[in-house]
């Protein structure tokens, strides 16, 4: 770590207006607590709204709020307009890689491999065989994502989508091993395979300590389980995956492994979760690389994104 944070003015944005509040709030206080013990001067910043306050003589503002406002360039432009460095992606990044469907033409115009798609607007149907995957192509951790197998599914599943906007995103189904692959700058760090307690890894498994009724869970195993040759593969459609958005700072890659050994791209998290259960910590762990570090790392990639 070649940044030093003692007595820097850092303000925690966490929280925000979207679905994700919660997991915010819990990935702010550990990067607030984190930056703490590296000595910088910390004030969390619960966001709601526009009208939030970031401290006079703030150095830069620490994003961590997921989805909606915080991962989709709205709060990118307010803090521009107000000249505060801020951690993350710029607006542009930040507005292309929270649209799914966005990123999935990137993907295909870079030869990024991913799963066959469609995109259906005005309350259409999808056209591919099932299986398929439907998602809100603006929504975060796995929230307005429904697979469908069977036929007598589709009606119901289709008029809860289209509860979440006026355009959706249809996969092709993948049946294979869940892996993310945390990117740090140019550093693909250790895979994580993910294997949820039930369904696919979504926001019950994810975050089972904020609804512990929800029976959800998943097991992480760090790195993962496959040969070296496969790994670089993995980490390199990872990386191709960033480059393909044009991302400069961090993120985490999502990806679905076939058992032909076949990495697909599922999609892009540019603020990925920083809470005591999230994958990017665990990968950077994995890397030698503690949390205050990472975060430290975070906001060093950031500054170098503004000044080049």
């Amino acid at each position: 770590m070649s940044i030093d944070l003692k007595n820097k003015k850092i303000a925690v944005l966490m929280g925000g207006p979207g679905s994700e509040r919660k997991v915010s709030l819990a990935s702010g206080a550990g990067v607030a607590n984190a930056l703490r013990t590296l000595g910088a001067d910390v004030t969390e910043v619960d966001v709601n709204g526009s009208d939030f306050i970031v401290p006079a003589g703030t150095d830069v503002a620490f994003n961590v709020i997921h989805g909606t406002f915080g991962e989709d360039g709205q709060i990118q432009r307010i803090l521009e307009s107000r000249g505060v460095a801020y951690t993350g992606e710029g607006v542009a990044n930040s507005e292309l890689a929270i649209d799914k469907i966005a990123t999935k033409q990137c993907f295909q115009k870079h030869h990024v491999p991913t799963a066959a798609f469609e995109i259906l607007r005005d309350g259409a149907n999808p056209t591919l065989p099932l299986p398929y995957v439907v998602k809100a192509p603006k929504e975060g951790s796995s929230v307005g994502v429904f697979i469908v197998r069977e036929e007598a599914k589709v009606a119901d599943t289709m008029r809860e989508a289209w509860s979440y906007g006026k355009e959706l995103l249809v996969e092709d189904f993948i049946n294979g091993r869940e892996l993310t692959v945390g990117v740090l700058g140019d550093q693909a760090l250790p895979i994580i395979e993910i294997k949820p307690a039930k369904d696919f890894y979504n926001f019950d498994n994810k975050y089972p300590f904020l609804n512990p009724k929800a029976g959800g869970a998943a097991e992480h195993t760090c790195p993962a389980m496959i040969s070296d040759e496969l790994t670089r593969r993995v980490q390199e459609v990872a990386l191709a995956a960033a480059r393909a958005i044009h991302l400069e700072t961090y993120c985490r890659v999502d990806v679905l492994l076939t058992g032909a050994g076949e990495p697909y791209v599922l999609e892009i998290n540019t603020i990925p979760g920083m809470t005591q259960v999230s994958l990017l910590p665990e990968a950077a762990a994995a890397a030698g690389i503690s949390y205050a570090e990472l975060c430290a790392r975070v906001i060093e990639l950031s500054l170098a994104r503004r000044h080049p």
